[in-house]
């Protein structure tokens, strides 16, 4: 057992856990306890409209056609499968979020010259406009921006010396919202300017995902921040309840220094990111250094969260007064994604959808893991179908092997199409990035898979003819380099990887 397991396991999460598996055995024990006092005529009534009532459910729900099917074989276990879906398939929102939400969805945005940027960008592509009219439509949040430069990260390392540069340089406010965060050379150099930066009257807000780092910080890791003025919390908090929410993770990594600079990517704030420690060959991510306008949409989204997590609404606009353009040229729309019903459609999936759909020459995607759905699959297949030079580069070393074994499921289908299919042989390649034609790329935190266009609250940056697209092409290019192509003859199932393959694929959904 390697020593996060051991922490986690004797941590407040561990009994968390345990208790939250009591509460899973007493409410079967307590359905099987009174079927034995009930009359067996009563019992049979009582599982009956359980069964029925639990199809329904799942049918009538506004969710992908994927997820339904998977719920609809678990339903069909007597009795475990309604009891399984009344406590982890469908969340519903409580009055005070029904509040917050009707609040958020008035808190619109619109920078003074977007309507004539869009305008601009309709006279030069109709299909480029189009693009962007869907992101803002999804994401109210969301605005197309001018007036910012980028600066494109091909690895963790090479933003993190610039990062702490900027951190130091900080006069009004720090904000920080990561996935996970863990105790070592960069945490705690970060920790150290946060700490300088809070004595010299510096707003420092840090909001994490409590599973997230369940194995990486304590559970009592807020009120040592606070000590030291940090306003620090933990999103979705863990406590020993069995709830659909524990699903929806922040997965996001955003940083925001005085509203005028922000960084985002797939970079969290741990040593393997910059390639400090090694866990799984060479780590390759990526991340994105804005400066300018289009960080009022990171300073949004950052307070979106903070909102939805603490329940306190902020004066939003204060915090980018002072935000001011820099020379640059393209456009920006840094967005959100996340579940429902807080995001009505997957923002995340529908970009790299009409970026698949848009592009005529080539599509070059890095993602740690691909377990996708079936109308993103043909996207992807009808763009090599038609020409475009798509290419995916997924780990040669994996962090979890079963998950590895369902991203390498997915090789052959794409393939027939003529996907071309790479692995980063070097390591772990976490980078989530897609770019297109020259034109258009997204760099953030979105995989492509279930989990992250569907369940967790993602952000990503879409730029339209950026200096930085040049970099990410260079970057690409090199990926190409080190990585082995996949052909049907690289490797081949074993029939138990088969089999694990199948299963994992069918409750991909939910994974």
């Amino acid at each position: 057992m390697t020593f996060r397991k051991l922490r986690l396991l004797m941590s407040k999460y561990g009994f968390s856990i345990l208790f939250m598996g009591f509460e899973l055995w007493l409410s079967f024990a307590a359905f099987f306890w009174l079927n034995k006092w009930f009359p067996h005529w009563l019992s049979v009534a009582v599982i009956g409209i359980l069964y029925v009532s639990t199809i329904l459910a799942i049918v009538n729900r506004n969710t992908p056609p994927e997820n339904k099917v998977t719920w609809l074989l678990i339903a069909v276990i007597p009795v475990f499968g309604s009891l399984l879906y009344l406590m982890f398939g469908e969340r519903r929102l409580s009055k005070k979020e029904m509040i917050q939400l009707k609040n958020m969805e008035s808190m619109k945005f619109r920078e003074d010259n977007s309507h004539q940027l869009r305008k601009e960008l309709k006279q030069e592509s109709k299909a480029v406009y189009g693009l962007v009219k869907s992101i803002l439509s999804m994401d109210h949040n969301a605005d197309l921006y001018n007036g910012t430069a980028s600066t494109f990260y091909p690895l963790g390392e090479e933003m993190y010396e610039q990062l702490l540069e900027d951190l130091r340089a900080a006069k009004k406010f720090i904000f920080i919202e990561f996935y996970i965060i863990d105790e070592g050379l960069m945490w705690n150099s970060i920790l150290e300017i946060l700490e300088q930066k809070v004595k010299e009257g510096v707003e420092v807000k840090l909001l994490y995902d409590d599973i997230g780092c369940m194995a990486t910080l304590a559970g009592n890791y807020t009120k040592r921040l606070r000590k030291m003025g940090i306003d620090a919390h933990k999103f979705n908090k863990v406590i020993p309840r069995l709830t659909v929410a524990y699903n929806n993770r922040d997965h996001r990594k955003i940083l925001v220094i005085d509203g005028q600079i922000g960084y985002t990517g797939g970079v969290n704030l741990a040593d393997e990111y910059i390639n400090h420690i090694e866990r799984f060959g060479h780590w390759k991510d990526s991340a994105i250094r804005l400066d300018g306008r289009a960080v009022k949409a990171l300073t949004r989204l950052f307070l979106m969260n903070w909102y939805i997590n603490r329940g306190e609404i902020e004066d939003f606009d204060r915090y980018h007064m002072d935000n001011q353009a820099v020379e640059g040229e393209g456009l920006y729309i840094p967005y959100g994604s996340g579940p429902k019903p807080i995001y009505k459609s997957q923002v995340g999936k529908t970009v790299y959808q009409n970026m698949i759909n848009q592009a005529t020459d080539y599509v070059y995607i890095t993602t740690p893991y691909l377990i996708i759905d079936y109308d993103l699959t043909e996207d992807i297949r009808n763009a090599a179908l038609r020409g475009v030079d798509v290419r995916i580069v997924t780990p040669y070393i994996p962090d979890k092997k079963l998950i590895q074994i369902v991203t390498r499921g997915a090789y052959l289908d794409l393939m027939d199409a003529g996907v071309k299919i790479y692995e980063y042989t070097p390591g772990f390649v976490h980078s989530k990035q897609v770019l297109a034609d020259d034109e258009m790329a997204v760099v953030g935190s979105i995989n492509f898979d279930y989990r992250s266009l569907v369940h967790h609250y993602e952000n990503a940056v879409w730029m339209y003819r950026t200096p930085a697209l040049k970099e990410i092409r260079a970057d690409f290019d090199h990926i190409f380099e080190v990585s082995q192509e996949i052909t049907e003859d690289t490797f081949r199932f074993t029939w138990h990887q088969s089999l694990i393959k199948e299963i994992m694929q069918l409750f991909a959904p939910m994974l």
